[in-house]
């Protein structure tokens, strides 16, 4: 069944948008954007923020602990995906590679506790990287739907009612609509 399918999609020429999304510049100013995010992170983390901790009453300071671990946690788990879809962009493996080691990154598990009289004692700068980290999160996730569970597979017309040039505008914008 799945191969008709792929037959009747390669006779009429179906295009898949997270693949050339994935491909595209959008995406190298996702992965830049990620990247920086990371080093800015840790430079922080390792200057200003461990000054900044210092200075924090108690619990803000146990919640600075966790916020910092969360934050890099989530930040690596998104490189290692970010620089998994760049090895598929360059050819060094396959989607289906990709696809098999990307399970080991775990994307939808990574929160942070945002709000509460803690969090508001936190230095602005760290609260602005768990923000910025976590809007990151939502685009990567959206794109690894897209890319690995279906998310871009053409859908009937029962499932989708609506405009299919709006719909695939709306994707654009849910994966790459804040790289402004």
């Amino acid at each position: 069944m799945t191969e008709d399918i792929k037959t009747a999609e390669e006779a009429i020429g179906t295009v898949h948008i997270a693949h050339h999304l994935a491909s595209s510049d959008n995406f190298q100013t996702l992965f830049q954007e990620g990247m920086s995010l990371v080093e800015e992170t840790a430079m922080y983390l390792d200057g200003s923020g461990r000054e900044e901790a210092k200075e924090l009453p108690r619990p803000a300071s146990l919640a600075y602990a966790t916020e910092s671990m969360r934050l890099t946690t989530r930040l690596m788990q998104l490189a290692s995906w970010l620089l998994l879809q760049r090895a598929v962009n360059e050819g060094e493996m396959s989607r289906e590679q990709a696809g098999s080691e990307k399970n080991k990154v775990r994307l939808d598990k990574l929160s942070s506790a945002t709000g509460g009289p803690s969090w508001d004692e936190l230095p602005e700068t760290l609260r602005d990287l768990v923000g910025r980290s976590t809007r990151l999160q939502e685009r990567v996730v959206h794109l690894d739907k897209m890319l690995y569970r279906g998310g871009d597979e053409p859908q009937t017309e029962e499932a989708n009612n609506d405009n299919p040039v709006a719909s695939q505008i709306n994707q654009l914008h849910a994966a790459f609509g804040n790289l402004g």
